[in-house]
């Protein structure tokens, strides 16, 4: 029970103010009472809703729209992928280099600002209820997409690859029993697989982390923001950037494999990425920081870019020596942190804004991020035929899966059997600022 005043023993009488003793006290009381009538008293202030990040779904939306260029690139480099097109060469790798260090760390980045923001807003965010709806949102799609969407990707990357001559009925009833006959030079298919969905699952056990740390220790994190706040710029631009160095420098030798219990160095990047933007959302004064600091982070990407290319291309033949590996490991890492920082600043000073646009494209990016790859394979199988150029054919590609994507999208929004299993769920409209203001007044008094 919450004490209202001092505590006193219950069976203390009520003073008389109408006692000839107490006359004099309760005169006094009304003229200061009175004197007070007409002395201006500021109201306390009141606690002030958070400005919605909306720039963080504009980041969101475009990271998640990368992945279809980024994807359609995959199938003319020379780099492994599912399925290769019979013009693939190293022409556009280093276009490719340009994101490929930073793309799925400002993902996952995003991914943990995004879970500080909506453990925020939720009332039931401490209770295992938050833990179970997160879980319905990513595990459904998973098992959904396992089954039904990637799939056609896995068939026609063994026909391509191992030259399987069988239909995809066939295939199904061997991808269904885990076949592991389906084997070239580089090893075994792994059947069932997950493919680019793989991001969820792993987005599902740094959440459970998440959550688990911000019941645990919720002021250590608002230390760690404030001091954040009043960083200089070297621990903004370099200090943020050393576990991505670290893991890089150290963790490399651990081959990327998509398998969520042994893919250590993929883990050390990702859940780092994670980790800095659900402390960075605590902490409004960062993203301001970052603004003022986004050309500088900018500029450094693009030369550590410029200086892996240099490195790539002068050591395509003899052996660079082990130190400069080690510096040129060290400089990607940082490359990652650069490259968010960057994006982070530009969004917050020119994207910081809503509209019907971002409201359009906010639900439907999940969908579009499941559909994508699966519907690149099928486009580029289908367009194989027409040989066409790959620069008439990869902007084709791109256009034509995000028409495909956007289009598959409206249809499904409508059918209720299929919302979920695509990562469709009816956007909630924002609660008004008085709402907000009186969850933080509550909040407050407890």
């Amino acid at each position: 029970m919450r004490a209202t005043g001092p505590l006193t023993p219950a069976h203390s009488p009520r003073p008389d103010t109408h006692s000839p003793q107490n006359a004099w006290p309760a005169r006094a009381a009304a003229a200061m009472m009175g004197a007070m009538d007409h002395t201006h008293i500021p109201p306390a202030p009141q606690p002030q809703p958070a400005p919605r990040l909306f720039f963080l779904d504009w980041l969101r939306i475009l990271a998640f729209a990368l992945l279809v260029p980024y994807h359609v690139g995959m199938y003319y480099v020379s780099w492994d992928w599912h399925i290769k097109s019979p013009n693939a060469g190293t022409a556009l790798e280093p276009l490719m280099q340009l994101s490929s260090p930073w793309r799925l760390s400002l993902l996952f980045f995003i991914a943990g600002a995004v879970l500080q923001i909506a453990l925020r807003q939720r009332a039931d965010a401490g209770g295992l209820a938050f833990i179970g709806r997160r879980s319905r949102r990513l595990l459904w799609p998973l098992l959904f997409g396992m089954l039904v969407v990637v799939p056609p990707q896995a068939y026609f990357e063994v026909v391509e690859q191992v030259h399987y001559a069988g239909s995809y009925i066939d295939f199904m009833r061997l991808y269904l029993v885990a076949y592991a006959g389906f084997c070239d030079a580089d090893g075994c298919l792994t059947l069932p697989t997950w493919n680019h969905l793989w991001f969820l699952p792993y987005l599902l056990v740094y959440t459970v982390l998440a959550w688990g740390l911000l019941r645990a220790a919720p002021q250590l994190l608002d230390r760690l923001a404030a001091r954040l706040g009043r960083a200089g710029t070297p621990m903004l631009l370099l200090g943020l950037a050393l576990p991505l160095m670290f893991s890089r420098l150290t963790l490399l030798g651990f081959e990327t494999t998509h398998n969520l219990v042994w893919d250590w160095y993929n883990h050390a990047q990702s859940l780092s990425a994670f980790m800095l933007g659900l402390l960075l959302a605590r902490s409004e004064v960062v993203w301001a920081r970052l603004a003022d600091l986004r050309w500088t982070a900018l500029l450094l990407a693009l030369a550590a870019w410029g200086l892996r290319m240099g490195y790539f291309s002068f050591f395509a033949e003899p052996e660079p020596p082990a130190l400069l590996v080690g510096a040129l490991r060290l400089l990607y890492g940082a490359m990652q942190w650069w490259a968010i920082a960057a994006a982070c600043g530009f969004a917050y000073r020119h994207l910081n804004v809503d509209g019907p646009l971002r409201r359009a494209l906010s639900p439907a990016i999940f969908c579009v991020y499941i559909l994508h790859q699966t519907v690149i394979i099928l486009l580029a199988r289908a367009l194989l035929p027409l040989q066409l150029a790959p620069l008439a054919e990869g902007p084709l590609l791109i256009a034509l899966t995000l028409l495909i994507c956007g289009l598959a999208y409206l249809l499904l929004r409508r059918l209720p059997l299929l919302r979920g299993a695509f990562g469709i769920t009816a956007v909630a409209p924002a609660p008004s600022a008085a709402t907000i203001r009186a969850r933080l007044s509550r909040t407050a008094q407890k």
